[in-house]
């Protein structure tokens, strides 16, 4: 078994754009015709240059390879161009190219990847989303908590028993910054809302986005403490786990991190400063599913719990489905509310979600196809990235 072909897929999100503006899919083939599908998440260059990059990758170090190798190729392709670093960049189209290799491997094997991976542990996986706007919304459900409480109500009606939400204002690339009495003020109400609107229904996860110095993010999590949050989410940005340390023993909420790094190196420092009690990797960025199985075995040895993020489409969602199956010690899995719409339409089979719980497929492989014509039928034509943080401080 040879890996003899790529094919990029570089496809706009209609709006409302959850999950990001587009999606990068790629299709590896083989020549005896078995093929498998990934996803880059959060490159930060334009996604047709992702695409280039993912075909360059592809000749270089995964052309005429067999798609077993993974060590081989991963180790070859993290040491590209004397690199060997945590490269966010790097490990995006590595992730995209490995997530194939592992939905080859499970067809070839006529096993769903969970399998391979030491077998299923979880028969369901217990999933929250955002507090997402909607059309008609007279006020921004992000920053209105009367709003927000009337919305977790209904996703809890639904079936969801996590949400999570980020009030405290925009996130600059100007952060960290000391949050305003305002923003403190706002974070305190959004928690004590919501908390009546759902009781003990349902868990709140406090989402934000590395906005904080750490002294500011300890006056934060003494307002939210009493409303007994799950987690506390990258109180401080993703590049001083130290500072993160600081806000974990200080903080009664567990700290949660992880969606911005890659590798199982930047996540062992996490874990030995002792910054974070649940790991969020997004195995389009960490570096695969084989890497992030070993980050999540590293949690394991920590006594700290995974829960993928996901904040871009269906494939990567798939991979993380096979990941949190093959977990002990998964917790909780990130989906863009139901997994519909465009999610929906990009697979032949939806990701199947019953009443807040996603049933991870049998199908071999990652268990989902991606339907090509609907990826092809919405080109992005944007100049705009995935996602971007505001090019001006805040002002509070």
């Amino acid at each position: 078994m040879k890996l003899q072909e790529i094919r990029t897929f570089v496809v706009g999100n209609p709006p409302p754009h959850f999950g990001g503006r587009y999606f990068v899919f790629c299709k590896l083939l083989c020549a005896d015709g078995v093929h498998g599908v990934g996803e880059a998440y959060g490159v930060p260059f334009d996604p047709h240059l992702v695409a280039r990059m993912l075909e360059d990758v592809f000749a270089r170090y995964l052309e005429g390879e067999d798609p077993h190798d993974i060590e081989r190729i991963w180790r070859r392709v993290y040491s590209s161009g004397y690199s060997q670093r945590p490269d966010v960049t790097l490990m995006g189209v590595l992730s995209a190219l490995e997530m194939a290799c592992w939905d080859i491997i499970g067809k070839a094997a006529g096993q769903p990847v969970y399998k391979l991976l030491g077998g299923r542990v979880h028969e369901r996986l217990r999933t929250y989303t955002y507090i997402y706007p909607r059309p008609g919304d007279r006020t921004d459900v992000y920053l209105d908590p009367d709003l927000a409480a009337a919305r977790a109500a209904e996703y809890v009606q639904q079936g969801f028993t996590a949400l999570k939400f980020d009030p405290l204002g925009p996130y600059s690339a100007f952060d960290a910054r000391q949050p305003s009495l305002e923003a403190l003020d706002r974070v305190e109400r959004f928690l004590r809302q919501l908390r009546e609107a759902v009781g003990s229904r349902a868990d709140l996860l406090l989402g934000t986005h590395g906005q904080l110095t750490a002294a500011g993010a300890l006056r934060l999590a003494r307002r939210i403490e009493p409303y007994d949050p799950l987690w506390f989410e990258e109180p401080v940005p993703p590049d001083a786990p130290g500072e993160m340390a600081k806000v974990a023993r200080a903080c009664r909420v567990p700290i949660a991190a992880g969606e911005r790094l890659a590798t199982k190196y930047e996540f062992a420092r996490l874990l030995e400063e002792g910054a974070a009690a649940i790991l969020q990797p997004n195995l389009g960025r960490v570096g695969g599913i084989l890497e992030a199985k070993k980050i999540a075995a590293l949690a394991e040895a920590h006594h700290a719990l995974i829960a993928p993020h996901l904040y871009c489409g269906p494939v990567v969602g798939a991979a993380n489905i096979q990941l949190a199956a093959a977990s002990p010690n998964f917790l909780v899995l990130e989906g863009i509310e139901r997994w519909q719409g465009i999610h929906a339409e990009l697979l032949r089979k939806p990701i199947r979600w019953e009443e807040g719980y996603v049933i991870p497929s049998g199908e071999p492989g990652l268990g989902v196809e991606l339907e090509e014509s609907v990826a092809l039928a919405h080109p992005y034509s944007g100049r705009a990235l995935h996602l971007e943080m505001a090019a001006e401080p805040v002002v509070t």
